[in-house]
């Protein structure tokens, strides 16, 4: 407010009054709780945060389906990929049985009967050695099917 040596306390006083009035006659202007406008407002405000709420409801429920799937994807690939290896081992073990029994026909074949009787001890050495080779490959893929793809 400029100051002046003609403003007198009078004039200053009512210019005080004046400014008081008018910032009072804003505040009483100003809409109340209860006014239609403000109600209509604040419901759209409301309206608004709820639409906000479903959306971001809407996006989480996607993302777990997402992560379901992907998890469920995971799942499905290693259990293929524990069941390959489990095939591999047992066509593994029949491929060394096999190997060891032509092995045997063929030595068999080829020796007498003093050959023979040793042979056949090595037959039962070479049948216990598949039988162990087989039970191993079985007990590896039990174990990395309960580790579920943990390394040692």
């Amino acid at each position: 407010m400029k100051f002046s040596k003609l403003d007198t306390f009078q004039n200053r006083q009512a210019a005080a009054t004046a400014a008081k009035n008018a910032l009072a006659e804003r505040f009483r202007a100003m809409p109340r709780p209860d006014d239609p406008a403000v109600q209509e407002r604040l419901a759209q405000q409301v309206e608004i945060a709820r639409a906000r709420e479903a959306r971001a409801a809407e996006r989480q429920a996607a993302k777990e389906a997402e992560e379901r799937r992907i998890a469920e994807e995971k799942a499905a690939a290693l259990i293929a990929e524990r069941e390959r290896q489990v095939l591999e081992s047992a066509r593994a073990a029949e491929e060394a049985k096999r190997r060891a029994e032509e092995a045997a026909k063929a030595v068999a074949a080829a020796m007498n009967k003093e050959q023979l009787a040793a042979a056949l001890d090595a037959e039962k050495k070479a049948r216990a050695l598949a039988q162990i080779a087989e039970q191993r490959a079985k007990r590896e893929a039990r174990d990395a099917q309960r580790r579920g793809g943990k390394k040692k």
